[in-house]
């Protein structure tokens, strides 16, 4: 760290509670949730916050933008479904499937598209998307029935019984706060100050001697793999999937979801996650034209909270911090 503090970067410190208290924190305010809203939609939110964490590893930290993101969702959904119906039902073995099948394939495509920065990064990865939702919704469509959607054939394995919503929103609960822990522990790391460091100037990590190629391929396949991961939740979950799950225009809630909570802060995936979520699920319940009053509630939020809901708190909080100094002082 001293080094790229140096060469002129900013390494932020991490000044924040220990991970098993944030952990517990998050478990709390989940449980807190259940009383006010239905569980099934407290599940789709997590489930959905495992996504959004995902594209935040790659976008908030790393500081590319995808436009493709959902593949990845898409393919964990789809190769757990396949694996229960023609190899096994077990849910956990359906799962690991899910997520190493979306891994292998985000492993390959990150070999082409981290080689390219910007808007050639942005829509390859849409191409490919798009590429995706067109195999599953036709080419494969003796395999996957098409627009016709398929039903997995999961089966209960011991307590894990994911026809019982309790187990469910338990199993779902632990799987999002493994994740968070996991990425917390990630983007703390050296490693994580590396990739911050990419965002922040590329070439003077290459003059450091860094193969930045490298450590962007890792973080793409780290998010992919994530995100499939939360397509295996999420058939697990639902136990029904149709190529909607690949819809293109899908990837921008992920990105609308970041830029709401907060580019690169886990807190802040959660947060413009939920947020998300809720005001799509309010809209769509009172307005007709839901999507254009969406809209400009998000312009507006760009607008004022530049830096998302977590920013805007850091600020408030930075300011209260400075105004207490500043009467201590004052008093002195």
């Amino acid at each position: 760290m001293d080094i790229l503090r140096a060469l002129g970067f900013r390494v932020y410190p991490q000044k924040a509670l220990p991970v098993y208290k944030e952990i517990c924190v998050l478990t709390i305010f989940f449980l807190l949730l259940t009383p006010i809203m239905h569980m099934y939609r407290i599940t789709d939110f997590m489930i959905f916050c495992i996504f959004v964490m995902s594209f935040d590893l790659l976008y908030g930290y790393l500081g590319l933008l995808s436009f493709g993101h959902v593949l990845y969702l898409g393919a964990g959904v789809y190769i757990s479904v396949l694996f229960s119906i023609y190899i096994n039902s077990n849910p956990l073995l359906s799962l690991l499937a899910g997520t190493l099948g979306g891994g292998i394939i985000a492993a390959i495509l990150g070999l082409i598209v981290v080689k390219l920065d910007g808007a050639s990064f942005a829509l390859v990865n849409l191409a490919f998307s798009q590429i995706g939702y067109f195999l599953v919704s036709s080419t494969f469509q003796e395999l996957t029935h098409g627009t016709d959607g398929i039903s997995s054939r999961v089966e209960a394995w011991g307590f894990l019984n994911f026809s019982n919503e309790y187990i469910t929103f338990s199993f779902i609960l632990i799987s999002m706060l493994l994740v968070f822990y996991f990425l917390r522990k990630l983007t703390s790391s050296p490693f994580g100050v590396l990739i911050r460091s990419i965002k922040e100037n590329e070439t003077r990590v290459t003059f450091l001697g860094y193969n930045t190629f490298l450590y962007k391929w890792i973080t793409f396949l780290v998010a992919g793999t994530i995100a499939s991961f939360a397509g295996g939740i999420y058939t697990l979950y639902v136990q029904y999937v149709s190529p909607t799950v690949l819809n293109p225009l899908d990837n921008i809630e992920p990105i609308l979801a970041v830029l709401i909570g907060g580019a690169g802060n886990l807190y802040g995936a959660i947060a413009g996650g939920l947020l998300f979520m809720m005001m799509k699920d309010w809209l769509s319940s009172h307005f007709a034209v839901w999507q254009w009053v969406l809209g400009i509630m998000l312009l507006i939020i760009s607008f004022w909270f530049r830096h998302g809901f977590t920013g805007f708190v850091m600020t408030i909080k930075n300011y209260q911090r400075q105004k207490a100094v500043t009467y201590d002082q004052d008093g002195v």
